[in-house]
């Protein structure tokens, strides 16, 4: 049932990278609060849990990026004759990066804001057993060296509801 993590994280690149998905969300914001924020092309999608040291020392490092990964999952059969019935525990990394420490907050805080914002837009049922409530909790790191000179990263958390035979 290992599967069932991979399944809930292709199916949230899916979301993020759709027409309507993120980089929307990032045009929108920007217009809003008048700032200048680039849209992120999918190779700057990443279905993996890699720190940023790491992602940087294979080359994969490309700035402003975004990690998805399954953290966790929990079988509590609530559905007593399904063979997976529980949560998914649903991470998504967004990593900034700039050669000043000026604004690299400001700009780590809108880009997680847009993710939020794709996260609420598809509240409900992905298909394949995946239910989004809503909730969510967010994190955010503290600058460190790395990158363009400066990384700074907001982590957003939620659960996946699961639930297949």
């Amino acid at each position: 049932m290992i599967s069932i993590g991979y399944a809930a994280s292709s199916k949230l690149v899916q979301i993020l990278t759709a027409a309507a998905g993120l980089n929307t969300s990032i045009t929108a914001l920007a217009e809003t609060e008048n700032v200048v924020l680039s849209p992120i092309a999918d190779q700057q999608f990443f279905a993996s849990n890699v720190s940023s040291e790491l992602a940087e020392k294979a080359g994969e490092a490309k700035y402003t990026a975004v990690y998805i990964y399954c953290e966790s999952m929990a079988n509590v059969l609530k559905e007593k004759f399904r063979s997976f019935s529980g949560s998914v525990q649903l991470t998504i990394e967004v990593r900034v990066s700039q050669d000043r420490l000026d604004g690299i907050d400001q700009q780590a805080q809108l880009y997680t804001e847009a993710v939020t914002q794709v996260l609420n837009q598809n509240r409900g049922d992905w298909g394949q057993g995946l239910f989004y409530g809503g909730r969510y909790e967010v994190h955010f790191g503290p600058v460190k060296h790395g990158g363009r000179n400066f990384i700074k990263s907001g982590k957003i958390t939620f659960p996946v509801d699961a639930s297949i035979d």
